[in-house]
Formats: structure tokens, sequence, C-alpha cells
């Protein structure tokens, strides 16, 4: 997928999307190209896929709120939110998420440090005063965030321990695949209510093969 086609999507999905956004948007192949030549976080065979696989695979979280959680939404919009980032590895969701929510604080937490340099340079590069980078684990991070973001980290029953205490709304996963048996041990083993898990099938949205199976998972406080 080329920027034009990327373009297309981005502002039939999300229309608010300005044109400072659409630049930085722009930019972020010849960032990650760079890079990435000198710190692999993105697999070599993956490079030309950066807008589908990573760019819009992050932004499914922005898609789902819009249509499952509107008034979630539109707090990301106003701003004076913080948001987790939790493991962003080279930026992702965080830095897709920051360009299209500039009034929302993100803090992108990895607890590899080759690879935060990147999702720093990224977002220094860009401009991204919304984006802060953090080179440490979750469980260290001071103060409360008001949502937690975080692409194929952990499984749920391994992840919440890592912010638990840490927010007030909820954790947006992007996950792939058959999750109802990690929900159900995640559920038992912290005692949550039926309906505290939610999940919504990235293919309502984007009809590529890409995204058959791909998640995005709720979990509510």
């Amino acid at each position: 997928m080329d920027f034009d086609v990327f373009r297309q999507i981005l502002t039939r999905e999300f229309p608010f999307a300005d044109d400072a956004a659409l630049e930085k948007f722009a930019r972020l192949d010849a960032l990650y190209r760079d890079w990435n030549s000198k710190i692999n976080v993105i697999s070599r065979k993956d490079i030309d896929n950066l807008y589908s696989h990573h760019v819009l695979h992050s932004l499914c979280i922005a898609s789902y709120l819009g249509r499952k959680r509107p008034d979630v939404s539109e707090a990301f919009r106003k701003g004076g939110l913080r948001v987790l980032d939790l493991g962003t590895g080279g930026g992702f969701p965080g830095i897709p998420l920051a360009i299209l929510f500039p009034a929302t604080k993100f803090v992108l937490c990895d607890s590899v440090g080759k690879k935060i340099t990147v999702a720093a340079g990224v977002a220094d590069s860009l401009g991204l005063d919304n984006a802060v980078t953090e080179n440490c684990r979750a469980e260290s991070l001071e103060g409360r965030f008001d949502h937690v973001v975080t692409r194929a980290v952990a499984t749920m029953s391994d992840l919440y321990p890592w912010v638990r205490g840490k927010f007030d709304g909820s954790i947006f996963c992007l996950k792939g695949g058959d999750v109802a048996a990690e929900s159900a041990l995640f559920m038992g083993r912290f005692r949550r209510k039926a309906g505290s898990v939610c999940t919504w099938k990235v293919d309502e949205w984007l009809d590529d093969e890409y995204f058959n199976g791909k998640l995005v998972v709720e979990i509510t406080k």
C-alpha cells in the first residue's frame, strides 16, 4: 500500500484529520526506512508494507473508538487525556495515534532501548509534542493514565498486572486469532464481570486479507 491509497482510507474514515496530520503521515515512510537501516525494528521484508501493516493497523484502535465508543473518541479528539502505549517497539500504535489525536498526550513505553530510540527519533523528527518516550518497564512508570493502548505485547492475563492500578478507563489491544480462551482465562483469574472484555473484528472496516482475524480488544476497568 502506498501513501496515496493510505490517504484515501484515512480521510474517508477520519475526516477530521487535517493537513498537518497528513503531512506527518506522509513523512513516516522515509523516516522509518532511515531508522530501519540503522536499527532493525521492522522486518526488512515488511518495510514496504509500513502503511498497511503498521500505520493503518495502529489506527484500527481509532476506528474502533469512532464506531463503538464515540464518547471516548471525542475525548481523544478534545484532548486532556494521558494515554500509555505499552510495549511500543518502534512506535506502534502510539505514533500514528499521536498524529491523529494531537490534543491527547501519549507516553510510549518500552523496556528495549534500541526500540525506544527509534520511536523517540521518529517522534522528534515529526515534532510530535504530544508524544514522549520512556525506556522502562510499565511497572516503574509514575502517575496515572486515562487509557492504555498496546499491540501484540502479551496475553491479557500477563499484560493486565503490569498496568493494574495505573489507568482509569480501558485497555485497547490489537490482537489476532481466536482470543476466546485467553479472554475466559483472564476473566476467571481476575474475577471480571461479563462484558468486561469486548472484541471488534478489524475486517468490518478494512477489506484486506492481511486483516482477516485481527481484532481490537477492549478491556474495561
